[in-house]
């Protein structure tokens, strides 16, 4: 891991903690066990102000490249739940990928449990969105 530990800024920390608090238990087990793990990384995620967050970190709006170990690669954009339209490549930060990809940076390499079992992730590239400066909660 580049940073040491998952990096966050202030206020999508508090937003992904509100998340995981009202989102339950899911029926799908890796969701759950995805959201847990999550929740684990933030007791020693490094929160910072806006204007200290590496450009290299995944956060909401970030569009990221990854690659599994197995070959495969896909390029999406994590967002918030609500926003979450896999046809339009946005992916929910509260999904098993979602999860696995917050907070961590470009060329660090992941390893999560997925519905088909352990995948180990490298991310390939990892570009911001304007929108992430004007975040709103």
């Amino acid at each position: 891991m580049k940073y040491g530990s998952i990096i966050l800024e202030k206020k999508e920390y508090v937003t992904l903690k509100r998340l995981i608090n009202l989102s339950g238990n899911y029926k799908d087990e890796a969701r759950n066990k995805s959201v847990l793990r999550l929740q684990k990384e933030l007791e020693s995620a490094i929160v910072s102000d806006e204007e200290e967050i590496p450009n290299d970190i995944i956060r909401f709006n970030s569009i990221i490249t990854i690659e599994s170990n197995d070959g495969w690669s896909n390029t999406f954009q994590l967002v918030s739940p609500t926003e979450s339209n896999y046809s339009d490549k946005k992916i929910s930060v509260l999904t098993p990928m979602g999860s696995a990809v917050i907070g961590y940076a470009k060329d660090d390499v992941i390893q999560w449990e997925f519905p088909g079992g352990v995948k180990s992730l490298k991310v390939v590239e990892v570009k911001q969105n304007n929108f992430n400066k004007q975040y709103q909660l």
